[in-house]
């Protein structure tokens, strides 16, 4: 297995404001453990995962923590946890210090897209046994993951406090039906989306599509930026760029 400097396993096994400028140096991060956890449901839910805790984390007990919840695209489905970390913010994580979140990066099974189930139950057991920060909740992820992104941000919209699908889609039946208090949820969830021009995998109409219902549905807050080269791969740049992040501390739910 690949070693990493400083650097341990989280593996969770699941049955069942002011903006910081984020540094972007390589180093390597300081703090990750291993855990194990277990729920029962309805159906049998199992998940592992990657987590990575911030520099300070241990020094202020009181402190609260903002968290991103980060799902990865089809390509790192499988058993080995380490392909989590080849993109996105997991790869920041291994290489950068003062990166000022939680950071939570479940694995998906192979032969399986995300479960809303599992990611809600994995959520709850995060934020009940670490000290996140309610109000600064935040989603991302690419491909498979932006997918997911969109279905799981826009279904659950109280619990974020913003999303950034990368190269996704998602349903837009379901958006356009909600009413009452979670319809208010969704038009207040801010969202910046992101697309390659000349994506081959998923065309970049699917992220117009799903821009275009929020901003017709009137939601306060959503914007698409389109890299007009790139092809599938638009996350390295958008990881890359301290922006991204800035602009999640900039929220609060």
């Amino acid at each position: 297995m690949r070693s990493y400097p400083i650097l341990l396993l989280l593996l969770i096994g699941l049955t069942g404001c002011q903006t910081t400028k984020i540094p972007m140096a390589e180093k390597p991060s300081t703090v990750q453990t291993a855990q194990h956890f277990e729920v029962q449901q309805t159906r049998t839910l199992a998940a592992d995962y990657l987590l990575f805790l911030p520099d300070g984390y241990n020094t202020n007990s009181t402190q609260r923590w903002p968290l991103i919840l980060f799902l990865h695209g089809a390509g790192e489905r499988g058993n080995n946890i380490w392909t989590v970390a080849k993109h996105g913010p997991p790869k920041i994580d291994t290489q950068t210090t003062n990166f000022p979140f939680i950071v939570v990066s479940p694995q998906c099974p192979d032969g399986q897209i995300w479960s809303q189930d599992l990611l809600l139950a994995l959520l709850d057991e995060i934020e009940a046994k670490y000290p996140v920060d309610l109000h600064r909740v935040y989603l991302t992820g690419l491909s498979m993951g932006g997918f997911g992104t969109w279905t799981f941000g826009l279904s659950h919209p109280d619990r974020f406090a913003a999303i950034a699908p990368l190269c996704g889609g998602g349903d837009t039946i379901s958006p356009f039906l909600m009413t009452g208090e979670k319809k208010e949820a969704l038009l207040s969830l801010p969202v910046w989306a992101f697309h390659g021009a000349k994506d081959p995998v998923v065309p970049m109409e699917e992220s117009e599509r799903m821009v275009g219902l929020l901003k017709r549905l009137g939601a306060h807050e959503v914007k698409l930026t389109i890299y007009p080269e790139a092809q599938h791969d638009c996350w390295t740049q958008t990881y890359a760029n301290p922006e991204l992040f800035e602009w999640f501390l900039k929220h609060s739910r």
